[in-house]
């Protein structure tokens, strides 16, 4: 069921064709997966600037230096989750520990099962951009992403990948899951930019 946003200025954070839900729903594609620490692995692949692959373990990925944030999460069906703090640290500080090389200008987010997102660099190395491990000062929970989720708040949730396991460099950019099923390339919730047929011309890979 939706409900008013509580302020004026909640209310102008809502982008249009979005309402406020009760509750925090959870949408995802596929079953939970299940984290094994002592053998969970984290990949920075592609484009890299020394062009070699950088792996990372748990201990190694967990101990990056933490901040927190407060954002709102905006989902494509339409329901918009306001002010959420999340814990976790900044795309950047993966950037500046494995720099992309220089003609990078795309990451592809990978998760459990081979699910995966695109993102343009720009997007991907914004400081609101999170690998988020905690929600509300609590360790995310395995429905929400658990261990580690991508958190991208100024686009459609569906960016937002859970469960991610590697980031890939691109030269050049390339649909990931629900974009090759019909979704926008871009996905700005302020444009509406829901669906592929909706792209303007620069918009998506040739």
């Amino acid at each position: 069921m939706a409900c008013v946003p509580e302020t004026p200025e909640e209310e102008k954070r809502l982008p249009p064709g979005q309402y406020v839900p009760r509750g925090r729903p959870v949408v995802h594609y596929g079953r939970v997966p299940a984290f094994r620490p002592e053998t969970w692995r984290f990949q920075v692949f592609g484009e890299t600037a020394t062009g070699q692959i950088h792996e990372f373990s748990w201990e190694e990925f967990s101990s990056l230096p933490h901040t927190t944030m407060v954002s709102d999460f905006h989902c494509v069906t339409k329901f918009s989750i306001m002010g959420n703090e999340w814990g976790g640290f900044p795309a950047s500080a993966l950037l500046a520990r494995v720099p992309p090389g220089p003609g990078v200008r795309h990451v592809m987010i990978w998760a459990e099962y081979g699910y995966s997102a695109n993102l343009r660099l720009t997007d991907f190395d914004r400081p609101t951009t999170l690998f988020a491990t905690h929600l509300d000062e609590k360790p995310l929970s395995a429905e929400r992403g658990f261990p580690v989720r991508l958190v991208v708040p100024h686009l459609y949730a569906w960016k937002s990948v859970k469960w991610v396991r590697a980031i890939e460099y691109l030269t050049e950019d390339r649909r990931g899951f629900w974009e090759e099923r019909g979704y926008h390339n871009v996905a700005d919730p302020w444009k509406e930019q829901r669906y592929s047929y909706q792209e303007e011309p620069g918009e998506g890979p040739p």
